[in-house]
């Protein structure tokens, strides 16, 4: 029987693991996951009726792979929840301005509620709208960062106060380093289409709202599930139990080692087993020791991670005022602030608090700072406090707080990533035709995303066994 070992309990590995026993029911699969949990980065904690993300909070509803594969393990649409729609905020010169209506991603398509904006000087407007007879920028290089191009599309003032807050806040990077061909590809293919981000932002938009009209309920961008994120990995869990893919916690695989078809998985204290194909869905710093002799693969020693942590905080609604009505904040870099955002969490998702309670959300971590891993637990609640005291009025002291820290969970996608992903993926097609290495060092950020990826490596690795 063909066996294939899935390195990573994380959710590309889990639903690597589900892509494999759709398509092929009689494949041997078995997982491996250093720790004693699978989910990876995705952590929700249940505690006196509140259901608290501490990783990722939610995912893009329209990418619908992942409401497809819930549906399929069990999951119901009574378990699927939609984010009521709700204005969102950037706190920008130390105050809070509405996210102007229109706005996607921070780029305008309804010109009322952006020339009205208080948000944007009139100056900073004007010079935006020049982007609708502008030529498509050159990009000689095949690609370049998302600041560079947004600046020359619309201003420094836009890119500053409106869209690097809502982007740098999806990538942990320095906007003027990220890289635009390896996050946004599409805002280059619709200038290029329309000759303007504008023009094809609003046919975007357009779009949207024709298929918003025949909608019922809840129009939010965002889903989620009633007992939260872990639910889907609880319920992908038992479902691939079922499917007969075996799991191992607390099993470290510490090489891989190529035969003449397959590769022995080894494992602790040198214990190998062979597979005829593996998938590797662990992080960058994990599998790059595994491949130190193969110049390939040189590109992940300087391959940036930032640390992250969020903060939570649950008050009595009586020790709490926030008079603003909305999903949350990003902060921009205008103010003066250690947290990049806040979510109102019981307000965005009211089946996160039982009645009376509030729950808040705030992150903290930027490239280039160190306070995620220098800084204890009790001193992140203290500086998240410190800036949450900007944007509401605290009257005692919340009931509990959790802090989650990440430390170096983000890979940093600078400019030319995707392009050197494309030649190790090559590199890998060629020289390891019985591997795939998938998951968040390559392309994927969101949870849609890196479930795709996992369809993506099993399409391509099962074929070729």
């Amino acid at each position: 029987m063909t066996s294939v070992a899935i390195i990573g309990a994380g959710i590309t590995g889990l639903t690597s693991a589900y892509f494999i026993k759709k398509a092929y029911p009689n494949l041997d699969v078995t997982v491996y996951e250093a720790s004693n949990v699978p989910g990876g980065k995705i952590k929700t904690a249940y505690r006196e009726g509140y259901v608290i993300e501490l990783g990722p909070e939610s995912y893009l509803g329209r990418k619908t792979i992942m409401t497809e594969v819930a549906k399929d393990i069990g999951l119901t649409d009574d378990d699927i929840v939609t984010n009521e729609t709700g204005q969102s905020y950037i706190f920008a010169d130390n105050q809070l301005y509405p996210i102007p209506g229109g706005a996607i991603l921070g780029i305008p398509t309804d010109f009322k509620p952006f020339m009205t904006t208080q948000l944007i000087s009139m100056k900073g407007k004007l010079r935006a709208l020049k982007d609708l007879t502008m030529k498509p920028l050159e990009m000689p290089e095949g690609d370049m960062s998302v600041g560079h191009f947004f600046r020359e599309r619309l201003g420094d003032e836009l890119l500053e106060n409106l869209i690097e807050p809502l982007l740098s806040g999806i990538y942990g990077t320095d906007i003027d380093e990220l890289s635009l061909m390896s996050t946004f590809p599409n805002f280059k293919l619709l200038e290029e289409e329309h000759g303007s981000i504008i023009k094809g932002m609003q046919k975007i938009r357009k779009a949207r709202l024709q298929k918003e009209a025949h909608i019922q309920g809840p129009q939010g961008q965002f889903k989620q599930f009633k007992r939260g994120l872990y639910d889907f990995i609880m319920h992908l869990e038992k479902w691939l139990l079922k499917h007969d893919v075996t799991i191992h916690y607390n099993t470290k695989v510490v090489d891989l080692k190529a035969m003449q078809k397959g590769y022995h998985v080894v494992l602790n204290e040198e214990k190998q087993v062979y597979y005829d194909g593996v998938i590797v869905a662990t992080p960058h710093q994990v599998f790059r020791q595994w491949f130190s002799n193969d110049p390939m693969f040189d590109y992940f020693d300087c391959l940036e991670a930032s640390s992250v942590a969020t903060i939570v905080f649950a008050y009595d609604e009586q020790n709490i005022e926030n008079i603003h009505n909305g999903t949350g904040f990003v902060i921009a870099r205008t103010s003066h602030t250690d947290i990049t955002a806040c979510t109102w969490t019981s307000k965005k998702w009211p089946h996160t608090a039982p009645e009376g309670k509030v729950l808040i959300r705030a992150y903290i971590g930027k490239q280039g700072d160190n306070i995620v891993n220098e800084q204890t637990d009790e001193a992140l609640v203290e500086i998240a406090q410190r800036d949450l005291k900007q944007m509401m009025t605290f009257k005692g002291e919340p009931e509990f707080t959790i802090v989650n820290k990440m430390p170096y969970a983000s890979p940093q996608y600078h400019v030319g990533h995707i392009e050197k992903i494309k030649q190790i993926q090559q590199h890998i097609l060629s020289n390891y035709p019985h591997l795939q290495v998938t998951g968040a060092p390559f392309e994927a950020v969101g949870l849609p995303d890196c479930i795709k990826q996992a369809k993506q490596a099993v399409d391509n690795l099962i074929p070729r066994l």
